[in-house]
């Protein structure tokens, strides 16, 4: 299967180094074209529908430039707490807000990804529930500083200490909250082509 995949020349429109290892370590040659565009989503979209709406606007910025045998994966990350996106941190203090608001508590991270070739584009997300135990203010503050975690929703990488100390279960895919659902991504891409 992971021979058809790399058949097809996969283009991964993201910068994100998470979601780069994610492809490397699933055994997927591509290469990155960046995205650079703002992230603003229309008021009317529900917060379960931020990361699938971003992910086919990052894909459609980008696939007029699809050749024949391209195959473009985009992709964006939201946490969701009572209906509220949390997205990247503008600073500091709203990153350990952020992670106040998780604290002690369950939330959704749910990845939404665009797959595109030149004729034709498929959208999906998968879901996953994760719950932090409750965090003091000096393991937030510290992880603010140490992890400086402005470049992820939710202000947090699982991967990262404050997800090694502070995550008390998961339901669903670990690699979504990551960024990128990679046992759904393989089933999908075999599937789109």
């Amino acid at each position: 299967m992971l021979d058809k995949i790399n058949k097809y020349k996969i283009i991964l429109g993201s910068n994100s180094p998470r979601r780069k290892e994610i492809l490397l370590k699933m055994g997927i040659n591509f290469i990155v074209r960046s995205y650079n565009d703002d992230e603003k989503v229309p008021k009317k979209i529900i917060a379960e529908d931020h990361c699938t709406f971003l992910a086919k606007k990052k894909s459609d910025a980008l696939k007029k430039q699809l050749n024949e045998n391209e195959i473009l994966i985009t992709a964006d990350t939201t946490v969701v707490i009572d209906n509220i996106v949390l997205n990247k941190p503008k600073d500091a203090q709203n990153a350990c807000e952020m992670l106040r608001k998780i604290s002690g508590k369950e939330h959704l991270v749910i990845t939404g990804v665009c797959l595109a070739n030149n004729s034709k584009q498929f959208i999906f997300s998968e879901k996953t529930q994760v719950k932090f135990q409750k965090l003091n203010e000096k393991e937030i503050q510290y992880y603010i500083k140490k992890y400086q975690p402005f470049d992820k929703a939710g202000s947090y990488g699982i991967q990262e200490w404050i997800g090694l100390i502070g995550v008390e279960s998961i339901d669903g895919s670990y690699t979504n909250v990551v960024g990128l659902p990679s046992s759904r991504l393989y089933n999908e891409l075999n599937k789109f082509i």
